[in-house]
């Protein structure tokens, strides 16, 4: 697979499924607008079409609502799952104009920026996980923001990918190919897993 290109931005994915199971719950999104980029990685609770169903619930409300600020695709979506097993997930939205990213993670879907200039600041932030089930309970929605630059990449994997993964990420790798390195080392082969890699490349600014 190859890495996929849109306005201003490259990125690459993988998932998995573990044995006998025929759909992965856990599910992707990347949208560029007039606004700026929009990406998410979504993990239904449990396995199979239930899960996968309920993902896919989650991303359908993501796109209807494409323009709504982090938070309020959040509270969306919680009302639009009420009463379904729910999800975990983690949203971004990357602010070309400004040079901003507006990030937020509800769960255990990790989320690590690496960045191209480690000169400028600290070489990698990773995002801050709050507790909860969007569609049973939310914790105090809080969304934090940090600069973002050509060149700087994010990590979103789903909790069938091992934390260990982001000890020692390269800041250049082809998204496509370091999605497919991370899934096939760290995934731990009882879960749905998905690795999602973004680059914001400027491209078009």
């Amino acid at each position: 697979m190859e890495t996929i290109k849109v306005p201003l931005l490259e990125y690459g994915f993988a998932k998995s499924v573990p044995p006998g199971q025929a759909e992965s719950g856990d599910l992707h999104f990347v949208r560029c607008t007039q606004e700026g980029i929009l990406i998410a990685a979504v993990d239904g609770l449990g396995h199979g079409a239930e899960a996968a169903s309920v993902a896919n619930a989650a991303l359908s409300v993501i796109r209807e609502s494409l323009n709504e600020p982090v938070i309020s695709l959040i509270e969306r979506c919680h009302e639009k799952l009420r009463g379904t097993r729910g999800v975990v997930l983690s949203l971004a939205f990357i602010d070309p104009k400004q040079g901003m990213m507006t990030w937020i993670g509800i769960g255990n879907v990790q989320g690590v920026l690496v960045r191209a200039r480690a000169s400028q600041g600290t070489a990698q932030e990773t995002l801050l996980l709050r507790g909860g089930v969007v569609g049973a309970q939310l914790p105090a929605l809080q969304a934090t923001v940090l600069p973002i630059a050509r060149g700087d990449t994010l990590y979103f994997a789903t909790d069938g990918v091992r934390g260990e993964f982001a000890g020692n990420l390269p800041t250049m790798e082809n998204p496509q190919r370091a999605a497919e390195r991370i899934l096939d080392r760290f995934h731990n082969g009882i879960d749905d897993g998905l690795v999602l890699v973004a680059r914001f490349t400027g491209i078009g600014l």
